[in-house]
């Protein structure tokens, strides 16, 4: 029995390399990568973590979580990104370099599945119910669960750097220090993962509606949020918070504006995430 496994294991890798198909195991460390598009996305290994924090606000419950492997954005999204896939800059501030904003959660979502077809992945959304097919390998929001991993970048502690708020001015554009406008992304300094602008800049979409009350139910393995909701989830803090929305456990909510009406904020951007198949990208 163990040979005939060991012949099909073989068999397998052999018809894998015949088309062109190349297959690694999962990263044991964060590993930047390049897309065919030339977004740089860092690989996560995926891991157990606790989410929330301890005395934090009602909705931050502390809970352990498992998370696995995915592709995150290095940056958020930015003007020349979104304006090559879409052939539209909504943002209040133009610069190319800079995030791009006044994005609503529908929005984002149509950009992420945009970029999927560009290349050559099923794209994530069904733009009818808006609903995330998560078994997909096209780009999708993070779940909130894989924004916090990411951000969190091992640490226990508020900020990626520590307790204190007192470094937030190198690694965040923040209330004391953006001047009342978001900035170019990679100017401050990255967490240790090598993600950078995870602390303010802008407010970064999920994918999950918000529930005040989740954490005391989420499944303990890759939660996605609650099943339906009226508001959206967004993390990290911006260019006009306060330290304290800018933790890695703080969260906030807005509607996600399926329909085409006027509607989106220049505190709102986001950055895409796509599943860890075992495939290069």
């Amino acid at each position: 029995m163990r040979i005939r496994k060991l012949e099909i294991a073989v068999l397998l890798a052999l018809i894998l390399c015949a088309f062109g198909v190349t297959r690694a195991e999962p990263p044991s460390q964060p590993t930047t990568v390049k897309t065919k598009t030339g977004v740089q996305m860092v690989l996560l290994p995926g891991g157990a973590f606790v989410m929330g924090q301890e005395g934090g606000e009602v909705d931050e419950t502390p809970h352990e979580v498992t998370v696995s492997p995915f592709y995150i954005d290095k940056c958020e999204v930015t003007q020349e990104d979104y304006e090559r896939v879409m052939s539209d800059n909504p943002s209040k501030i133009k610069n190319r370099k800079n995030p791009v904003e006044q994005v609503r959660w529908s929005d984002a979502v149509r950009y992420c599945n945009e970029r999927s077809k560009l290349e050559g992945f099923e794209p994530a959304y069904d733009l009818k119910t808006w609903t995330c097919r998560f078994e997909a390998d096209g780009y999708r929001l993070p779940t909130e669960a894989e924004w916090e991993y990411a951000a969190r970048a091992g640490s226990k502690t508020p900020f990626s750097f520590g307790e204190s708020d007192a470094p937030l001015k190198m690694f965040a554009w923040f209330k004391d220090n953006a001047g009342g406008k978001p900035h170019p992304v990679a100017q401050r300094k990255p967490n240790p993962w090598g993600l950078y602008d995870m602390h303010g800049n802008l407010w970064e979409w999920c994918n999950d509606f918000y529930g005040v009350d989740y954490y005391a139910g989420s499944p303990k393995n890759d939660p996605r949020g609650p099943e339906n909701g009226e508001k959206k989830v967004l993390r990290g803090g911006c260019w006009n918070s306060n330290p304290d929305a800018c933790r890695s456990a703080y969260r906030y909510n807005e509607s996600p504006a399926y329909a085409d009406a006027c509607f989106g904020y220049d505190i709102y951007g986001f950055r895409c995430v796509r599943k860890y198949d075992g495939n290069q990208p």
